[in-house]
């Protein structure tokens, strides 16, 4: 469907095909972004290379997947954008599917966000109260916190703040123990009996959760608002680490991948990424994230249809327009419009609720920025895991590995092409490797819960 749409722009205006052009990476790109991923992998995890990976590759203390044998009754709480979700999970490894669960969601206002520490922690505490409240739950319940920001790990249930993302901004929390400042605000609420017993990272808890129903899984893959993985690393190589054996799930936090001096990502950034970086809350941090995720996409297009409008490609003889209004391409707005064909009438309709009325040309010129922007997102994703896969594949010395990836996200699950555009990149990049996507709901929170479980199995 995309080099249909391409040709179609080009014999439209080429000057569009042109402003598109650093969208559509060759193969020989995305094998340099795997190959740096690989050598930022290994510097995070080596001892020296440590603090000047951009690729944290954080560990996370937990040392063993799921083998369905979990039972008793936990809370999830899953901290990781605008909506904070509170679960029930009960395990019952003799009834269909091994657990129960109930969960209830509620937003976090921007001024939470971005306030101070105490209200943020004393919000989640409230929500929780509520819960409880509406589940008439009395009972003292171990805790999983899934947190999904870039923490450095010292236990199981020590986790200091590294750096925030996804739009929260409070700084009086970095530096900081999450875990703590969760178990202070759950003390300001004397009613409450809460036992924190671990934090994960929502790549953690999707790879649990997908490991609790296929033990193959040894792999999470976010691609949402943000993105980012997991996977099961040999101790042997983790440097920066003691002991040597068994293995430990790393937390790559890959999403920073490209940012500081090493700036492996400098031969695909472009000016739209570098505008999109500037205008964002954090100018310089997660650049891998801001070409990929969800909260940056339709960002990057509107920067690309208001240059294009400024040049006369599109929306000719409109004066006023809504591009120069911050978010007003919303990346939801990216799946409806990459699903059209024929006439493109959803495409029109979409942008005359902007304030854009369009002609057919306007609206394949439209189409055509959306295909290219989340296609190299999917294509960079996929390189990236496609390091991740033949990294433990030359590690277990194997020809062909059989490997299962758990996946959360709405950009994975929604979006209509992201999903086969990178699975058709790892299979290409990653040849030797036969790989299997596990789609799981609720599964970072769930997760959580099995970590928490974890603590009561050892």
């Amino acid at each position: 469907m995309a080099m249909n749409m391409t040709s179609r722009v080009a014999a439209l205006n080429p000057e569009v095909e042109q402003i598109l052009k650093p969208f559509k990476l060759s193969r020989e790109e995305l094998m340099l972004v795997m190959r740096r991923m690989r050598k930022e992998m290994e510097m995070g995890l080596s001892r020296k290379g440590q603090k000047e990976a951009s690729v944290r590759m954080l560990p996370t203390f937990v040392h063993y997947r799921p083998d369905g044998k979990e039972k008793g009754s936990f809370l999830a709480l899953d901290l990781g954008g605008t909506n904070f979700r509170v679960l029930l999970v009960r395990f019952c490894p003799q009834t269909e599917g091994g657990m129960k669960h109930v969960n209830q969601s509620y937003s976090i206002p921007q001024e939470v966000m971005q306030g101070r520490g105490k209200q943020l922690f004393d919000h989640i505490v409230d929500c929780v109260a509520k819960f409880l409240s509406n589940q008439k739950i009395t009972e003292r319940l171990p805790l999983g916190f899934t947190f999904s920001f870039p923490c450095k790990q010292i236990s199981l249930d020590q986790a200091i703040l590294l750096n925030w993302t996804k739009g929260f901004s409070v700084p009086d929390c970095v530096g900081k123990d999450v875990v703590q400042l969760l178990r202070e605000a759950i003390q300001r609420r004397q009613e409450l009996d809460l036992e924190v017993v671990a934090l994960a990272n929502d790549t953690v808890g999707t790879m649990m959760s997908a490991a609790f129903q296929d033990p193959k899984c040894e792999i999470g893959l976010i691609v949402g608002t943000g993105t980012n993985a997991c996977y099961m690393e040999q101790m042997k190589n983790i440097e920066k680490l003691d002991g040597d054996s068994g293995e430990m799930c790393i937390n790559m936090e890959w999403g920073a991948f490209g940012q500081g001096e090493q700036h492996s990502l400098a031969e695909i950034v472009n000016e739209f990424d570098k505008l999109v970086d500037q205008q964002s809350l954090h100018p310089g941090k997660q650049i891998y994230e801001k070409m990929i995720g969800g909260k940056f996409l339709g960002a990057i297009v509107q920067n690309i249809l208001l240059n294009l409008k400024e040049k006369g490609c599109i929306f000719r003889g409109i004066q006023t327009h809504t591009l120069e209004q911050e978010n007003i391409i919303r990346t939801k707005f990216l799946s409806k419009i990459e699903s059209d064909s024929g006439d493109l009438l959803h495409v029109k309709s979409i942008l005359e609720e902007l304030g854009l009325p369009c002609g057919i040309e306007d609206r394949v010129v439209v189409q055509a920025v959306c295909l290219a922007v989340s296609q190299r997102a999917a294509q960079l994703c996929g390189a990236g895991l496609a390091a991740v896969l033949e990294r433990m594949r030359e590690n277990r010395q194997m020809d062909l590995m059989k490997m299962t990836v758990g996946v959360e996200g709405s950009l994975y699950k929604l979006h209509p092409h992201f999903s086969q555009i990178l699975k058709d990149t790892v299979k290409d990049l990653a040849a030797k490797c036969e790989v299997h996507f596990h789609l799981s709901e609720d599964s970072s929170a769930m997760g959580a819960a099995l970590v928490a479980a974890s603590t009561r199995a050892s």
